[in-house]
């Protein structure tokens, strides 16, 4: 595991005032998301994503793994919890292009996120 940061995800109440208010101060790129909801964020650093319906929360920062369904096995043995579903389904699609995503938090609560990236497929 890389553990490298890979992604972020910021939950927001009204997701277009979001994508104004980001848009406008950050100067960030911000398309419609793949599932039709929220928007992906484009940055110089790192790529992101925005949805609402989520008031007061905090960024998820997401960590790189090699094998996400061994990694949340691991979070689990050290004390930690992970949500059941992937973020943004079991789409082929979007894993394709996306990859997986787990939220997580760690044996004292801390809010954290798994991301196994795409895969390169061959050719």
């Amino acid at each position: 595991m890389d553990g490298g940061p890979t992604f972020f995800e910021m939950g927001v109440e009204d997701v277009e005032r979001a994508r104004v208010f980001f848009g406008e101060l950050f100067g960030w790129t911000i398309s419609p998301g793949p599932s039709g909801e929220g928007y992906t964020v484009g940055t110089s650093t790192l790529p992101g994503g925005l949805h609402g319906g989520d008031p007061g929360a905090g960024p998820y920062l997401f960590f790189a793994v090699d094998d996400i369904n061994a990694a949340t096995r691991r979070v689990r043995e050290l004390g930690g919890t992970v949500e059941g579903t992937d973020l943004g389904g079991e789409d082929a699609e979007t894993v394709a292009r996306f990859g997986r995503f787990k939220l997580c938090r760690d044996d004292q609560g801390t809010p954290f996120g798994l991301h196994e990236p795409p895969r390169p497929v061959d050719s």
